[in-house]
């Protein structure tokens, strides 16, 4: 069976230096031993389907890959997910074992489990043998990564994929990227789809190094606070020539460069995806020596759909489709096929569709590249009839670094308010209105921000309020601020009920 470990010992040297952590490092031929040793003892011990709880390091790379080679069903879950999200997992998976740095997360909730001896390379990890497996949950044929979204909610679902898709994935990407033995700075979870493919398989394909300092090192304190001289001092450290990055952390550089930080002149490609971004926060990035290209992809299409790059890029838009992929617009929505997922883990009903529809709004320009409109359950409807996205206005107002969270409201309403958080000091009214005022001055009438309120307290230090990668929970949001909301609408201007 194929595999990325199998394509990488073909393609790079034996003793070239292919991964590496703050502890240690490995060369091809010393990956390749440690995963095959693991790959048969998980085999000697008959597991099917494993899930893999553990911080950024060398091993999670090394439990990764021996999946592959063992045939082993993988689940890679956050270490920050919540006693909820993790349970999800465990109720929506055939899950028959747990791999794991903190034993003690999962035996303060499971009924019984079985702690079974690992070989000694991988000593930060505990296996746990599951006695009471969910073996009710079934699992499309062929499955051998089940990656859960962030979702909008604590039970996301868990999309089935096989190892041909993720490696036809990432095999497009190498050639896609064209970047010669790059060497890749992991900053994102590696339990991170984008970051598993795009960031490690990638790499591996191009015979690069990817490096993997824990999460702590880069600076995140939990799922979504992170310390930004942390952050900029890693990337200064290692000078990689690819990262892969959200807006909020591409902010994050921006923000660091405009007070003096100078990128490293290795840095060649900043992947940017997770969120909308505005074109002219990209363009200011490359003015600052920081060459980002927006791209766009789910999870249900095995992470990226579409991406810009040096040789085609166009920052109006999220790129060109991989060569693989087909996209069309239906009544303005973007439907994928190619690469579809195999389905969701334990609902037959989306089991071997063809088709993704991604419920996101779009089109194709005439060169074909992708532009992103917004989600299009998230429209708002003014109450005089306006169709209006709000991330369009959000990703206008997040181009100015002094804005670190936005987000729009106006469904149903006159007009459009905005809850806004600021970054570092940049708290001043006047300042922050002399940016909505910059904003408004581009926008239609119907989507001007016409009031907003600052923030006691980020959305970010609000776990209920965010996804895991950083985006707005809009219906939660609206809820724990519904008087606030109310009180940015004068009563003799609101119009209900049209």
């Amino acid at each position: 069976m194929t595999s990325i470990l199998s394509l990488l010992e073909k393609s790079a040297q034996p003793e070239q230096i292919i991964a590496r952590d703050s502890r240690s490092s490995v060369t091809t031929n010393a990956l390749s031993v440690r995963c095959r040793r693991l790959a048969e003892v998980l085999s000697q011990l008959r597991i099917k389907t494993l899930i893999l709880h553990g911080d950024n390091s060398l091993d999670w790379l090394v439990v990764d890959l021996a999946c592959q080679l063992a045939d082993i069903c993988l689940i890679p879950l956050p270490t920050f997910f919540s006693k909820e999200q993790l349970l999800n997992a465990l109720k929506t998976t055939p899950a028959d074992a747990i791999i794991c740095e903190q034993p003690s997360v999962f035996t303060s909730f499971l009924e019984k489990q079985i702690s079974e001896q690992l070989p000694t390379s991988i000593a930060p990890y505990t296996l746990l043998r599951l006695e009471k497996q969910n073996k009710t949950v079934s699992i499309p044929d062929r499955t051998q990564k089940i990656t859960f979204t962030s979702g909008s909610t604590g039970s996301p679902k868990g999309v089935c994929l096989s190892n041909e898709q993720l490696i036809t994935q990432a095999t497009a990407l190498t050639n896609l990227t064209n970047l010669a033995t790059p060497r890749h700075l992991c900053l994102l979870p590696l339990s991170t789809l984008l970051e598993n493919v795009a960031g490690i398989y990638t790499t591996l394909l191009a015979a690069g190094e990817v490096i993997l300092p824990n999460l702590s090192e880069i600076g995140f304190e939990g799922s979504s606070s992170l310390n930004p001289k942390q952050f900029i001092s890693v990337i200064s450290q290692y000078s990689p020539n690819s990262i892969i990055v959200t807006p909020q952390l591409l902010l994050m550089l921006i923000s660091a460069a405009q007070t003096g930080w100078k990128p490293p002149s290795s840095l060649e490609f900043v992947a940017v995806g997770g969120a909308r971004v505005s074109p002219q926060l990209l363009v200011l990035a490359h003015e600052l020596n920081i060459p980002a290209y927006e791209g766009y992809g789910l999870s249900e299409c095995a992470s990226v759909v579409s991406l810009n790059t040096p040789r085609h890029n166009n920052q109006y838009s999220c790129g060109i489709p991989l060569p693989h992929l087909d996209v069309e617009i239906e009544n303005n929505e973007i439907i994928i096929t190619g690469n579809a997922m195999l389905g969701y883990a334990g609902e037959t009903e989306s089991w071997g569709q063809s088709r993704i529809h991604t419920g996101d709004l779009g089109y194709l320009d005439e060169q074909g590249y992708l532009v992103i409109n917004g989600r299009k359950k998230n429209v708002l409807i003014s109450s005089f009839g306006r169709n209006i996205n709000p991330e369009w206005i959000e990703s206008e107002l997040l181009a100015h670094t002094a804005i670190a969270e936005c987000v729009v409201f106006g469904d149903a309403q006159p007009f459009c308010v905005a809850l806004i958080s600021a970054r570092g000091n940049s708290t001043n009214p006047d300042a922050i209105q002399k940016i909505i005022d910059q904003t408004n001055a581009h926008l239609p009438d119907y989507a001007r921000i016409l009031n907003w309120q600052l923030l006691d307290q980020p959305l970010s230090s609000q776990k209920h309020l965010i996804t895991d990668n950083g985006r707005p929970k809009r219906q939660a949001i609206s809820k724990h601020y519904t008087q606030l909301i109310d009180s940015l609408y004068p009563q003799d201007l609101k119009v209900e009920n049209l």
